[in-house]
């Protein structure tokens, strides 16, 4: 049987969820209060919005589906600026997006813990991180001292990321710009095996070069791809979703189906979470599944 877990950020200082509702949610990363949109945030906020307008340095206005702008509210909110996470002494370069993001989903810590502490029971451990972003759980893996390949279709993000490893005193990552699925699969052709793999898929995407991506369309062939370049002797497997049609009982599924039984001895699902600072509420950020053996 697999183990349900709800998984919040764990030691994070420079993160907290202030407060959410009325589809926004308040944040600060660091010294900086943020207003984001966010769709699954239904309720009525705890704090007023005199409170939310007294805290904020900065919101964004959402114009059409994707983008949108920031109204500062404060003079003194740079367009860029770092953020730590000391547990595994990493460091990150955060910036204000036209698209709401800011380079980090901070409930994915819970998950940079578990790959640190995989990789340190696997000696000179390759792993690889599938539509990796701006690289948390690269970071995560290097300084465990783990060989990683790092594979995103956007190149604006994935030297974002090499800029995260040089500002946490690391280098040694492969960087790759691909298409995930392209890659996996020309990795299962040559018979390539990792110990470790992670992997974020959106919902919708493009590779770079156009690829089209819509998850439940290829991700049983992703998984299926995945499933042959996993080290069958020792390894680990990180699966996060982020749609709100998805649920942890999808990737279970997809793990079963794909993987043979000893792969699936200690899974683990569930949904991941941010905690809010004034309230006992629990902000859904994604769900996963996991295993190791």
């Amino acid at each position: 049987m697999s183990n349900w877990h709800i998984l919040s950020p764990p030691q994070f200082a420079d993160y907290q969820l202030i407060d959410s509702g009325h589809f926004e949610k308040m944040e600060r990363f660091g010294p900086y209060v943020l207003i984001r949109p966010e769709p699954q945030a239904v309720w009525k906020p705890t704090l007023s919005p005199d409170q939310w307008r007294q805290q904020a340095q900065v919101r964004f206005v959402q114009e059409g589906s994707h983008k949108g702008y920031w109204e500062r509210y404060q003079h003194n909110m740079p367009d860029n600026w770092h953020l730590a996470y000391p547990p595994l002494k990493l460091r990150f370069k955060l910036a204000l997006t036209a698209f709401k993001h800011v380079g980090i989903f901070p409930e994915q810590s819970a998950n940079w813990q578990y790959a640190h502490t995989h990789c340190q029971r696997i000696p000179q451990a390759q792993i690889l991180n599938l539509f990796a972003y701006t690289g948390g759980a690269t970071l995560a893996c290097r300084a465990a001292g783990a060989q990683v390949t790092h594979v995103d279709a956007i190149r604006q993000v994935v030297t974002w990321a090499n800029e995260n490893l040089v500002l946490s005193g690391m280098d040694g990552v492969r960087w790759l710009v691909e298409d995930a699925l392209k890659y996996v699969q020309r990795a299962a052709r040559k018979g390539q095996q990792f110990q470790g793999i992670i992997m974020d898929p959106p919902a919708f995407g493009h590779g770079p070069k156009g690829e089209r991506w819509k998850l439940e369309d290829l991700v049983d062939e992703l998984m299926a791809q995945v499933a042959a370049i996993l080290d069958p002797k020792a390894g680990f497997l990180i699966f996060n979703a982020y749609s709100m049609g998805f649920s942890p009982l999808i990737l279970e599924n997809l793990m079963r189906s794909h993987l043979p039984a000893k792969a699936l001895r200690n899974l683990e699902m569930g949904e991941l979470v941010l905690p809010e600072a004034h309230s006992a509420r629990r902000l859904p950020a994604g769900i996963f599944a996991r295993i190791s053996y």
